[in-house]
C-alpha cells in the first residue's frame, strides 16, 4: 500500500458544534427522576398518612424544618429538592414551546426559562447561606 490509498480510505473530520444542552439535559433529568421519586412520597405523607394521625404533624412542624433547613446538612438537600425540579420544569417548558410551534425568539426562549431557573437557584442557595449564618 502506498501513502495515497490510506489518505484516502479514511473518513473526513466532522466538525462538532459545541453545545451547552448536555448542561441543561443533566439539570432536566437529575430533577426529573427526584420529581418522580419524592412526589409521591410527599402525597402520602402530607395527604394521607398525617391526616390518618399514622404520622404526628408535629414532625413538620414550622420548628422542625427551621431547624433542618438552618443545619449544614439540611441546607444543601434543600437547595436539592428546589433547585432541581425548577430546572426540569423549565427545561420542559422551553422544549415544549417549541413542541407548540412557538419557534421565533427561541434564544430568548433559552434565556427566560434557562435564566430564571438560575436566578432562582441562586436565590435560593442565598436565602439558605443567609439562615446558616444565623
Amino acid at each position: 500500500m502506498n501513502a495515497q490509498q490510506t489518505t484516502t480510505n479514511q473518513l473526513p473530520e466532522k466538525k462538532y458544534i459545541r453545545s451547552h444542552e448536555p448542561i441543561f439535559w443533566g439539570l432536566f433529568g437529575a430533577g426529573g427522576m427526584l420529581t418522580a421519586f419524592l412526589t409521591p412520597v410527599m402525597v402520602l405523607v402530607t395527604g394521607l398518612l398525617i391526616p390518618l394521625g399514622l404520622i404526628d404533624a408535629e414532625h413538620l412542624s414550622y420548628e422542625k424544618l427551621h431547624q433542618f433547613v438552618s443545619s449544614w446538612y439540611g441546607a444543601p438537600i434543600v437547595l436539592v429538592l428546589v433547585a432541581l425540579p425548577l430546572w426540569h420544569t423549565l427545561h420542559r417548558i422551553f422544549h415544549s414551546l417549541h413542541d407548540l410551534g412557538i419557534k421565533r425568539g427561541r434564544d430568548w426562549q433559552q434565556v427566560i426559562c434557562y435564566g430564571f431557573a438560575f436566578a432562582v437557584s441562586v436565590f435560593v442557595f442565598t436565602l439558605l447561606l443567609q439562615m446558616l449564618s444565623l
